[in-house]
C-alpha cells in the first residue's frame, strides 16, 4: 500500500514536467512576435520623377524622368538623403528651347509609420540645378526646397513609394538686356514622382 502511495506521489511530478517545459518556452515565441520592427541601416529609391519646369519667364514645360535616392538612417526616426534626378523629356511642344534638368541635392529627412504597411517622410534638400536646352546662365544654378511622401510596405524590405516637393533655384537667358525684361530670379520647381525602395 505504501509503495503504491510513493509511486502516485513520483508519478505526478513526472507527467507535470513536459507542462512546465512548454510554459517556458512559450513566452520565448510570444516575445518574438511582439518583437519591434528591423531598422535598415539604408534605403535605397529608384522611380519615375515628374518636374513642372519654369526655367525661361513667361513659360513653363512638364518635363519626365527617372531620379535615385540613398538615404542613411540613424534610429527609427531620422535620416540623411542624397537625392538624383535626371529629367531629359518634354511632355510637349511650342515654348522656346528644348528643356532638360537634372540635380543632386542633399539633406535631412524624418519619417515614421503611421498605420500597420504605411509610413510618411518629410525632408529639406539643398544642392545643386542643372538647366540645359534653354540657353541659361548660370550652368549651374544653387537649389533647394522641401517635400515628402508616403511609403508601403510590401515586405521587410521592400515598399512603393510616391512624393512631391517644390524646388526653389535661379536662373536668367544668356545675354540677357533689360529690355528683354527677363530679370533672373527664383523659380520654384513642382516635382512629383513614383518608384520602389530596398531597404538593406
Amino acid at each position: 500500500m505504501k509503495r503504491k502511495w510513493l509511486v502516485s506521489i513520483l508519478a505526478v511530478p513526472t507527467a507535470l514536467m513536459p507542462l512546465a517545459a512548454a510554459a517556458q518556452v512559450a513566452p520565448d515565441r510570444t516575445a518574438s512576435a511582439n518583437a519591434p520592427e528591423a531598422v535598415y541601416r539604408y534605403n535605397v529609391y529608384a522611380g519615375f520623377a515628374y518636374a513642372s519646369l519654369n526655367q525661361v519667364n513667361h513659360s513653363r514645360y512638364g518635363v519626365i524622368g527617372g531620379e535615385l535616392a540613398v538615404s542613411r538612417n540613424f534610429g527609427r526616426f531620422f535620416a540623411v538623403t542624397a537625392d538624383g534626378a535626371f529629367l531629359p523629356k518634354s511632355l510637349a511642344s511650342g515654348n522656346p528651347g528644348n528643356p532638360s534638368v537634372d540635380q543632386v541635392l542633399f539633406g535631412p529627412e524624418v519619417h515614421g509609420v503611421v498605420y500597420e504597411n504605411w509610413s510618411v517622410f518629410l525632408r529639406g534638400l539643398i544642392g545643386g540645378e542643372h538647366s540645359g536646352g534653354e540657353h541659361q546662365t548660370p550652368n549651374i544654378s544653387f537649389a533647394g526646397g522641401m517635400g515628402g511622401g508616403v511609403e508601403h510596405s510590401l515586405g521587410p524590405r521592400w515598399a512603393v513609394r510616391a512624393f512631391g516637393e517644390d524646388i526653389a533655384s535661379s536662373f536668367s537667358i544668356i545675354n540677357n538686356t533689360p529690355q528683354l525684361n527677363a530679370s533672373p530670379h527664383r523659380r520654384w520647381n513642382s516635382q512629383a514622382g513614383i518608384g520602389v525602395v530596398y531597404r538593406f
